[in-house]
């Protein structure tokens, strides 16, 4: 009887501490989502929700109108280029600068993690001011210096407009997946890397065979950051381009805002396009963990 009551004390305990984050988490998160997903089905123009007599379900025809519109495909396709920028670019870069640093292959480790890390810092407004001067205004800099090799050169708007996004985006996110592996990379005992050495191991065989099988989880959770972050990208864009010029630069973010608050609102379209951001994050993200199961299994 006493083990009965201790049980039931138990679970008494453990629903009064987790029931707080459960219901923040129910309406903080789960029930926008739905009611987002809801909205999306709906021909919703506004004003009160219940008692709308204009409020209706119209099934799937907001998703229609989004894949069959051009600009949504162009900004789909801009998201495409961020996550793999993020993926395939910012990981492995930051994997590769964390392991310099922590490997004392160069001298002056804090100075260049500083340097490495201060774009995190800046806020992404006036790092989109900038790069905005930099690199695509009339008079911009890096017009200047394609001048200096070919004063044929001129400035035309739109072309590889999403190249100066992209490797700002590479610039100003790659610091923080550097501190990531670097703290990670620390928790390795010395002695194991040591050891392998004096078997003679090179210094690809070591990272092959030990360190990036300790920083498997690591990479998958870094993954998941790049993700979510790139489908979710606005402020550095809206600064930097506005989307534009004619869309070229804009992302799937970018275009539910206009979609929701600029000009005449489309509310279930705009909420379409959040669910296809909500679909496209779970399905990378479940190719993500099966390739890391994957990798796992074979070690």
């Amino acid at each position: 009887m006493k083990k009965t009551s201790t049980k039931t004390e138990g679970r008494i305990s453990y629903f009064v501490l987790v029931a707080p984050a459960l219901l923040l988490y129910l309406f903080v998160m789960a029930f926008p989502t739905f009611f987002s997903v809801a909205l999306s089905l709906t021909n919703y123009s506004g004003g009160k929700v219940f008692g709308n007599p204009n409020f209706g379900f119209a099934g799937l025809k907001s998703y229609a109108v989004i894949f069959s519109d051009p600009y949504f495909l162009m900004s789909l396709k801009n998201n495409i280029l961020i996550v793999l920028i993020s993926v395939f670019g910012q990981i492995p870069l930051g994997f590769f600068l964390a392991y310099i640093l922590s490997r004392g292959l160069i001298r002056g480790k804090d100075f260049f993690q500083s340097m490495i890390y201060l774009p995190n810092v800046i806020s992404a407004v006036i790092i989109g001011i900038l790069f905005n001067k930099f690199f695509l205004s009339s008079n911009s800099v890096w017009l200047e210096i394609q001048r200096y090799f070919n004063p044929a050169a001129e400035f035309v708007p739109g072309r590889n407009a999403m190249v100066p996004v992209l490797m700002v985006i590479l610039w100003m996110y790659t610091g923080t997946y550097v501190i990531i592996f670097l703290a990670n990379l620390q928790k390795i005992d010395p002695s194991v890397i040591e050891a392998s050495k004096i078997d003679g191991a090179s210094e690809m065989q070591t990272l092959r065979y030990i360190i990036l099988p300790a920083l498997s989880g690591v990479i998958v959770t870094t993954a998941i950051l790049a993700i979510s972050g790139s489908l979710k990208s606005f402020d550095l864009i809206y600064v930097m381009t506005q989307g534009g010029p004619a869309h070229r630069t804009s992302v799937l973010s970018l275009y539910m805002y206009e979609k929701a608050f600029r000009g005449a609102p489309n509310y279930p379209v705009a909420n379409a396009i959040s669910t296809v951001m909500v679909i496209i994050s779970f399905i990378l993200i479940w190719i993500t963990r099966s390739v890391e199961r994957r990798f796992s299994a074979k070690e």
